[in-house]
């Protein structure tokens, strides 16, 4: 008997409208977001006027440091991804006692221990993800040291010998890129979240993935840190 059969068809409706909020959610964010202006796009603008700063610095200490401080969170993040899986396979060796203590808490729905393992599985799937994102980020924080590093000196930007605003553009580009890519791996720990009430029941779980995507909604194109990086008293670059 498969897992397909054995899954009731309401845990499958809600996975299913899990899954849709998720890639619906983060599909919007990228495309409302370049036309009105999100959290990441307005703090790429930010990351525009350090690599002008730093293709006119010399010399560069301060912009390696800051590309190290930035590298520093993903890596923690992917290595607490590690640590959540690991913890996760080792649930699935004692699901029995975690299935019955499921089962004591008041308005958690009662599951077969293969369906309580697929949703354990589940939530290994999401956070290995997660691992993928933030050390993919890491690496590209790599490149954005290199791209740093590799950057003329001022005068011959002055020179004209380099085009500075084209090497910071792409300086900035990379860094950008690095950012979404962080942005990509938290947004699954947040919907990991919505994951964990579908070990209560199907109908917690799509309201919890509606309660993330509002909350994920607010801080991205709501929020007040938006709204004061927004106000930077010049124009777009």
């Amino acid at each position: 008997m498969t897992i397909i059969s054995m899954l009731p068809w309401a845990d499958w409706l809600a996975l299913v409208c899990f899954l849709a909020l998720w890639t619906g959610y983060a599909w919007f964010a990228r495309v409302w977001g370049a036309r009105k202006g999100s959290l990441i796009h307005t703090t790429n603008r930010y990351r525009g006027y350090w690599m002008r700063q730093a293709a006119m610095r010399d010399p560069r200490m301060l912009d390696g440091l800051i590309t190290q401080t930035l590298s520093n969170t993903p890596a923690f993040f992917s290595s607490t991804s590690i640590l959540v899986i690991g913890g996760l396979f080792a649930l699935l060796g004692t699901t029995d006692k975690a299935a019955e203590l499921m089962s004591e808490i008041p308005f958690a729905q009662t599951t077969t221990l293969v369906v309580f393992e697929f949703k354990v599985l589940v939530l290994v799937g999401i956070f290995v993800y997660a691992f993928f994102r933030f050390s993919w980020c890491m690496r590209q924080y790599t490149f954005v040291a290199l791209v740093i590093g590799a950057m003329p000196p001022p005068e011959d930007f002055v020179s004209g010998k380099f085009d500075q605003r084209q090497y910071a553009e792409r300086a900035a580009a990379m860094v950008g890129a690095a950012a979404e890519t962080f942005n990509d791996g938290l947004r699954a720990y947040y919907f990991s979240f919505a994951a964990i009430a579908w070990f209560f029941s199907p109908l917690a779980m799509v309201v919890a993935t509606g309660l993330v995507a509002a909350i994920l909604y607010t801080r991205e194109f709501r929020s007040e840190v938006l709204k004061i990086l927004r106000d930077d008293g010049s124009a777009p670059p």
